[in-house]
């Protein structure tokens, strides 16, 4: 019976969670048209409670890239700031950002030939920019980039025809921008590839996109172990026999997420994939929604067990921006929830995760005129299970369940008064590995989850502070 109490409790704070969806936030308002990127990249980027959106704007008579940034998790919005100058098109951007380095590629033909990648750089937060780099030189068109950064090492990702035929191609900086080496071609058979998405987590770089050597556009992905100097085999995601296009991918640690529009169903659908070994092996699709109409364009973000989506949605006569979550690491998936409602469209979401805070962006025409919004769900990101707000009268930390586990284990301790807690995993060196708790919580019970399918088996420590309150207790990871 308290079993069922905490199930009972847990969902009810879970969906407590979701409806702090706050309102639409107008982020331009400029006599031109204001549009974000495809969903292979992110136009929305965060660093703690710092927020970072670029899109593409025609106000000044000519398409420009854009930026924008809180600095208060969402709350206030500083000025527009244009970041290029001059009489070709630039468009489509894709942000990245690690600490004060803020990262941004787009393509732009003002080099008379078609369009190629350029790349500009902010090293103090977004206050002051860089000069744009090209990153392309050739007679053809270079198109659609998507950008992601960890530590000093930029990776690139984006499609070109320079071979005579649609390829996947990649380049990287390993000095924070600063110097970029040589193209990499991704992709190399007589279809098309398409559109790709990039994510990192360390030295582990994945790449999807869609591709039609199979007579039928299906999702692939390609990966590199070492930071993008070697690549491994295409792998193929999707087999079925309509099309599957627009991925988009995340990662948190080792478990990689793949979202993507697939018509399998003989109507536009989100389904969902992961991998929990880095890419290795891959589990069974899952269909994310289920309704009359399209769903298209999905955006991923990850933090630890979380997995945000969100995408355009036709369910209700005309689209919508629609988002799904899952607290299990991709396992099972809570219900649909319409984040927005008004008398013309949305499109084109975009979707990043930091703290406690879930942040998406779109464009929408309510205004009679394309322009950027944006959403906060202060709570969405909730990383641990508040599962009894009944308030226990001293500091608790209890053993890990199950202890041997593999890969994942529950971790509960209690709180009597309003702490900032932090629960942390050593290995058996006393090396910390992994944060699973930082942050200020209210008394009561709660439960963080670990995941260590990325580390290796033995004898790991957990501790527990909250205020001058220190515990530590021991758990064995068993492969």
């Amino acid at each position: 019976m308290k079993k069922l109490i905490y199930v009972l409790m847990f969902l009810t704070f879970a969906g407590l969670a979701n409806a702090q969806w706050q309102p639409d936030v107008r982020l331009t308002n400029a006599s031109g048209s204001s549009y974000t990127s495809l969903n292979n990249t992110k136009c929305i980027a965060t660093n703690g409670n710092v927020v970072h959106t670029v899109w593409y704007d025609n106000r000044e008579g000519n398409w420009e890239i854009y930026y924008k940034r809180s600095t208060d998790g969402g709350t206030i919005w500083q000025a527009d700031t244009r970041l290029t100058y001059n009489t070709a098109y630039s468009e489509s951007p894709s942000v990245a950002v690690s600490g004060l380095n803020i990262h941004v590629v787009w393509k732009d033909s003002r080099n008379d030939n078609f369009f190629e990648i350029y790349y500009k750089r902010s090293t103090d937060g977004g206050t002051t920019w860089g000069p744009d780099t090209r990153l392309t030189n050739n007679n053809a068109w270079s198109d659609f980039p998507s950008i992601a950064v960890s530590g000093s090492l930029v990776h690139v990702v984006w499609e070109d025809i320079c071979d005579g035929n649609w390829e996947i191609y990649y380049k990287r900086s390993t000095d924070g921008g600063i110097n970029w080496g040589a193209d990499t071609r991704l992709t190399n058979n007589n279809a098309g590839s398409y559109i790709p998405s990039i994510t990192v987590s360390g030295k582990l770089i994945n790449v999807v996109w869609y591709d039609w050597r199979d007579d039928n556009n299906e999702i692939y992905y390609k990966r590199s172990t070492d930071g993008g100097t070697n690549w491994g085999a295409d792998t193929r995601l999707t087999n079925n026999t309509d099309d599957s296009h627009s991925p988009s991918i995340a990662v948190s640690d080792t478990p990689i997420n793949v979202v993507w529009c697939d018509w399998r169903d003989g109507n536009a659908e989100i389904y969902y994939k992961r991998s929990a070994d880095g890419g290795t092996t891959w589990e069974a699709d899952i269909r994310l929604t289920n309704n009359t109409e399209w769903s298209r364009y999905p955006s991923i973000a990850v933090s630890g067990l979380l997995v945000h989506v969100i995408w355009e949605d036709w369910r209700d006569g005309k689209s919508e921006i629609y988002y799904k979550r899952s607290a299990d690491g991709g396992a099972s998936w809570e219900a649909d929830t319409r984040l927005t409602n008004n008398n013309d469209y949305s499109s084109l979401p975009s979707i990043a995760v930091s703290g406690l805070l879930v942040h998406v962006v779109w464009i929408d025409l309510r205004d009679g005129n394309h322009e950027i919004y944006y959403k906060r769900n202060p709570t969405g990101n909730v990383g641990i299970k508040n599962i009894s707000t009944e308030v226990s009268s001293e500091f608790s930390l209890e053993q890990n369940y199950p202890n041997p586990f593999n890969p994942t284990t529950n971790i509960k301790f209690a709180i009597p008064r309003a702490s900032s807690v932090k629960i942390s995993v050593f290995d058996a060196t006393g090396r910390e590995v992994k944060v699973l708790v930082n942050e200020q919580l209210q008394p009561g019970t709660y439960q963080a989850d670990w995941n260590a399918s990325a580390y290796s088996s033995g004898v790991y420590f957990y501790k527990l502070s909250a205020g001058d309150f220190l515990e530590t207790k021991r758990m064995i990871l068993l492969k």
